[in-house]
């Protein structure tokens, strides 16, 4: 019973965001209960706790650190279901600051700091998103950094991570720059 139930959540997945998860089937089919507690990770973030610019703009940096294609594509497709624009989309995506407008900016820079473990820049950044949004939107951002780094490490650890590809936002082929993040 529980098997058919996430095997059907797994097969609505697919079908909503075009995205393969047999890697999430081999969690199923060899330990169910651990399928059904990964698959409720991306619940934990409250994504009214901030706006969708800047918990996009955490999760694709997230994405971006562990992804080089199929995982980044519907973590972009999730954020333009949550409203965010596509300009907004493609510059997170080019590490174009200038074009990511405020929200996306503190998020993107508030993620890439974190990953680089920058102390220095990422106070000031984490005072900001808390005087912002308050610790429920501090919360909400680092959840979405940790939870968007999830998918894709469990992905290659399992063999399943092989594929990159283009990333398209609305339609459109768009450049991702990995830019290093520096520790």
């Amino acid at each position: 019973m529980l098997r058919a139930l996430i095997a059907g959540q797994i097969d609505k997945m697919e079908r909503l965001w075009g995205y393969d998860a047999s890697y999430l089937r081999l969690v199923l089919r060899v330990n169910p209960m651990s399928a059904l507690k990964f698959g409720m990770v991306s619940q934990m973030v409250d994504p009214k706790a901030a706006p969708a610019e800047v918990i996009a703009a955490a999760k694709i940096v997230g994405t971006l650190a562990e992804d080089c294609g199929p995982c980044t594509q519907i973590a972009v497709d999730m954020a333009a279901a949550e409203g965010v624009a596509p300009e907004v989309l493609r510059a997170i995506l080019a590490g174009n600051i200038a074009e990511m407008g405020e929200h996306a900016v503190l998020g993107w820079r508030f993620a890439r700091a974190s990953l680089a473990r920058d102390l220095e820049s990422v106070d000031p950044l984490r005072d900001e998103v808390v005087r912002r949004w308050g610790e429920a939107g501090l919360v909400a951002v680092s959840l979405s950094l940790t939870v968007a780094r999830m998918y894709p490490t469990l992905k290659y650890a399992l063999g399943h991570g092989r594929t990159c590809s283009k990333v398209t936002v609305a339609g459109i082929a768009t450049p991702v720059v990995h830019v290093p993040i520096a520790a």
